[in-house]
């Protein structure tokens, strides 16, 4: 029974410190973990989805990884539209699937201005991750070729 025991605390402890994987089970879920990021709504608590390898590899599919990670000198945060933020409640809604993609609807209030997002997810062999996401003006792919460095 000991031997049972310490097997399984072995191999808990071997998946814990594994790399995140990448992906989400469900898109409402990858929306919710992106918004995680921006903590108790303020950047002085926050400072948004971090831009590292590990974190684009989590959230991103591999077309928009390395321009994610890479991109250092944006004017704003694309995800809050704003380069401050108090993010209210996020309204997530399935705007349409087609076979392997989904477009969901994201909509939030930023310091008293009403923000909305299309984002367009994929699901790959890992889960669900972001391929774009569209504002009224921009896409997240066409900001951050804008500003790769």
């Amino acid at each position: 029974m000991h031997r049972l025991i310490g097997t399984v605390l072995i191999l808990a402890c071997a998946f814990a410190s594994a790399p995140a994987e990448a992906g989400f089970r469900s898109p409402e879920s990858l929306i919710r973990n992106v918004y995680a990021y921006y903590g108790n709504g303020s950047p002085e608590v926050s400072d948004g989805l971090p831009r590292d390898p590990d974190t684009a590899r989590q959230f991103f599919d591999p077309s928009l990884r390395t321009a994610w990670a890479s991109a250092k000198s944006e004017p704003y945060d694309f995800l809050v539209q704003s380069p401050t933020w108090r993010v209210g409640p996020v309204s997530i809604s399935i705007l349409r699937k087609q076979y392997d993609k989904t477009y969901v609807s994201v909509a939030f209030d930023n310091m008293g201005r009403s923000v909305r997002l299309d984002y367009i997810l994929v699901k790959g062999p890992d889960g669900w991750l972001i391929t774009d996401v569209e504002s009224p003006y921009d896409s997240l792919r066409m900001f951050l070729d804008q500003f790769k460095n």
